[in-house]
């Protein structure tokens, strides 16, 4: 792994940017405290939304840590398609007593602005969500000292990773929770993902730069086997869902290990774009009728789940989580640091047994 990036962190666990009010400031202080790499995630927020936490998490800490960015999303959603959806969710609003939100929000999340606050006030690293930004502003973090991640779904992805001059690429598998950052959104190739080693074991053999391993990723072994394939690190978000630090809602973090939820899946149910999450009632009736319209769909669907969450009603909520959600511990985020990496010593160490007893073998 570069050692500009493992400089910042002493452990290799980095904690997953997820969107919509999980990484709060207190989880990446918590995080980064631990020996990890704590991360805020920058995405529906404004850019002095951004900047006050950023400033609020330095207060609590001065490890390093990192914030995550949406691209900006080009536009490709069929105008029609939103309308009929738009339609079949109007039972939805009437059941929550709510109105639909506005498809016209916005498409680049103020991604600029964003961009601007990061270079007058730099951040240790800056990771990239559902594309990949061009080289200018790629050198830009560079000369401010700031160490650039950008998401890959597909080996191709990272080749455009590192040809862009990101200093390292952020292999996510099909397990992941959440939204999978792929760079184009083509509906045809909906769940034909990569496991994460076998993207991981493609991607070392593609490019060059570090690769650091998310999804699914649950325990201290696990980081142990994605390190044995080449990554230089683990990236989890699941895992630190559940903590009490954790900005999710409480019924969402109970979902986790409750039996009524026993599988995840990927969907456009909630935001036009393809996510992974518990399976429930809004999945099952809206996921299948959902366009390929990110964010129009996220914009629409916005008051519903703040309404359903309201009423404390998992059925119509986005429950995002990744493949290994039963797995999920609800201990403080830095206690799970420490145990994630006791986890990996011990993995390692068998695996370095098994290895000299297979040497004594020969």
């Amino acid at each position: 792994m570069s050692s500009a990036l493992t400089d910042l962190f002493p452990l290799p666990i980095v904690q997953a940017p997820m969107a919509g009010g999980v990484s709060v400031p207190q989880l990446a202080a918590a995080v980064s405290e631990a020996g990890g790499l704590g991360f805020l995630a920058a995405g529906y927020k404004t850019a002095d939304g951004m900047y006050q936490e950023i400033k609020q998490l330095r207060g609590l800490t001065g490890r390093p840590f990192g914030v995550n960015l949406f691209m900006p999303q080009p536009e490709y959603a069929d105008p029609a398609a939103v309308d009929v959806y738009a339609h079949q969710l109007a039972g939805e609003a009437s059941w929550y007593e709510t109105e639909l939100g506005d498809r016209d929000s916005g498409r680049d999340d103020g991604y600029d602005a964003k961009l601007a606050v990061l270079l007058d006030n730099p951040v240790p690293v800056v990771s990239f969500h559902f594309g990949v930004p061009n080289g200018e502003v790629l050198e830009a973090l560079r000369r401010a000292g700031t160490f650039t991640l950008v998401t890959a779904t597909t080996p191709d992805e990272a080749l455009a990773v590192e040809r862009a001059g990101a200093d390292a690429v952020i292999a996510q598998g099909v397990e992941a929770g959440g939204h999978q950052g792929t760079h184009r959104d083509i509906p045809e190739t909906d769940g034909a993902g990569l496991g994460l080693l076998s993207l991981v074991g493609q991607i070392r053999e593609t490019v060059r730069i570090p690769v650091v391993a998310a999804g699914g990723l649950m325990r201290g072994s696990q980081i142990a086997a994605v390190l044995a394939a080449g990554a230089g690190a683990a990236q989890l978000g699941t895992a630190f869902l559940a903590t009490p630090e954790s900005g999710a809602t409480e019924i969402h973090k109970q979902a986790l290990t409750n039996p009524l939820f026993v599988r995840t899946e990927l969907t456009r149910a909630f935001s036009g774009r393809p996510a992974r999450g518990l399976v429930n009632r809004f999945m099952r009736e809206h996921g299948p009728y959902a366009p390929a319209a990110y964010p129009e769909v996220h914009h629409l669907t916005s008051p519903l789940r703040k309404a359903a969450a309201k009423a404390k009603d998992a059925q119509g909520m986005a429950l995002w989580a990744g493949q290994g959600h039963r797995m999920a511990r609800p201990l403080p985020a830095g206690q799970l640091v420490e145990v994630l990496a006791a986890e990996l010593a011990d993995a390692t160490t068998a695996l370095s047994g098994h290895r000299s007893a297979g040497g004594d073998l020969r």
